[in-house]
């Protein structure tokens, strides 16, 4: 018997918890977050502030940013001081022009 929309759960369905290291979320991004280390200040909003946790700090410094997982939303760049401005949104086609 075939199932209509009726049956299927609402809501999606999570068959393992903490699998989300296990999938490549970064290729989303249409702007990627330019870390300028010698401008940061280390307050680390960006880490509180990253709904991926996509911020790496090692030693209570903020050390880059994990581009298997960032999906460009920007909310580290908008959240770090205005005097820091260490992080930069570029769009990411340019980003991949620049680099080849």
């Amino acid at each position: 018997m075939k199932k209509g929309w009726k049956d299927l759960p609402i809501g999606g369905i999570i068959e393992d918890a903490a699998n989300s290291r296990n999938f490549e979320t970064g290729s989303w991004r249409t702007f990627r977050p330019i870390f300028h280390e010698e401008r940061c200040i280390n307050c680390l909003l960006c880490f509180i502030y990253c709904p991926d946790s996509a911020i790496i700090v090692e030693d209570g410094k903020m050390k880059g940013i994990n581009y298997f997982h960032c999906k460009g939303c920007g909310i580290c760049a908008k959240e770090c001081p205005p005097k820091a401005n260490a992080i930069e949104m570029v769009r990411e086609a340019d980003y991949a022009e620049k680099e080849s």
